[in-house]
């Protein structure tokens, strides 16, 4: 599936900010997405998103995961307190860099109810030592990691890992941080992987979704165009396992 990344995108809680969100968030659903990820390091984002899913009558409509960067009642509670809920979908730990790390917090928390499935996090390759060992050993319901076409390093270590414990994988970052677009910028989507992406979003998303060890792939964006091309990556057919091989060396080459 194709969610919506939040970082850096709703960092500032204001009215411009908002109605963008507003957009972004209608095109969601409207579009047969729910995923939304956060965090309450990301600015004002908890704060939009609590406000626009309250105007705007999304609540039960989106799956809300948010990140806490301690296992901490006093921050679980702001997180909640700025989503206007009483619970989230997913609770994930942001940034696990210790592979001693307990999730007996979040453990309890999902059996208090305030939360449907808990998960762990990191885009840091230095930290995905930790990140195997807590997976492996705590064996939470989601990990989300750094994966896209020109950064395959979760695919290696963290995805097989996932798959054996049973953990939902979400990719962040499936654009690379933009690099993946600034290396078409000006070039055709090739005669060969016309039939299955209509657009470079799609391509890479689809490179992605083509993993059936991927569970949503959550690029961010304020853009309501860009938010409806995204999903597009949610029709037609996935590349099979010859053609992901064809985008990896056609973007090797770039």
């Amino acid at each position: 599936t194709v969610g919506l990344g939040t970082a850096s995108v709703f960092n500032n809680d204001d009215e411009q900010t908002r109605r963008a969100a507003a957009q972004v968030l209608q095109t969601l659903v409207g579009g047969n997405g729910r995923l939304i990820d956060t965090a309450s390091s990301y600015g004002g984002a908890e704060s939009v998103l609590g406000s626009v899913i309250a105007t705007v009558d999304l609540q039960g409509k989106v799956f809300l995961a948010t990140k806490l960067e301690e296992p901490d009642a006093a921050e679980l509670q702001r997180s909640l307190g700025r989503l206007k809920m009483a619970k989230v979908d997913l609770l994930q730990l942001h940034n696990v860099g210790d592979a001693r790390q307990s999730l007996a917090q979040f453990k309890a928390w999902k059996a208090q109810g305030l939360c449907r499935y808990i998960g762990i996090t990191s885009t840091y390759h230095g930290d995905f030592g930790a990140l195997e060992a807590v997976l492996g050993r705590e064996k939470p319901d989601f990990v989300q990691v750094d994966y896209s076409l020109d950064n395959r390093k979760a695919q290696e270590r963290i995805l097989p890992l996932a798959a054996e414990v049973g953990a939902g994988v979400l990719t962040a970052l499936p654009f690379g941080r933009a690099r993946l677009f600034r290396a078409v910028r000006g070039k055709q989507i090739p005669n060969w992987a016309q039939d299955f992406a209509g657009s470079w979003a799609q391509f890479f998303l689809k490179y992605l979704l083509g993993d059936e060890r991927v569970t949503a792939v959550i690029p961010g964006t304020s853009d309501a165009a860009h938010m409806a091309d995204n999903l597009g990556a949610m029709r037609g057919r996935l590349p099979d396992a010859q053609e992901r091989q064809r985008m990896v060396d056609f973007v090797g080459n770039l």
